[in-house]
């Protein structure tokens, strides 16, 4: 068993590098879009 497959992540393929691309697609895509409201919100922007 992987250190991946431990923690939260506790189900079987978790350290598959298709699941953690899209995990991390899915992180950063929401944290990217968190900032562009942000901005959007703080200051007239586009």
């Amino acid at each position: 068993m992987s250190d991946l497959n431990r923690g939260i992540m506790k189900f079987d393929g978790a350290d598959k590098p298709i699941i953690i691309g899209i995990s991390a697609v899915v992180i950063l895509g929401s944290i990217i879009a968190l900032i562009i409201w942000a901005l959007k919100f703080a200051y007239v922007v586009v």
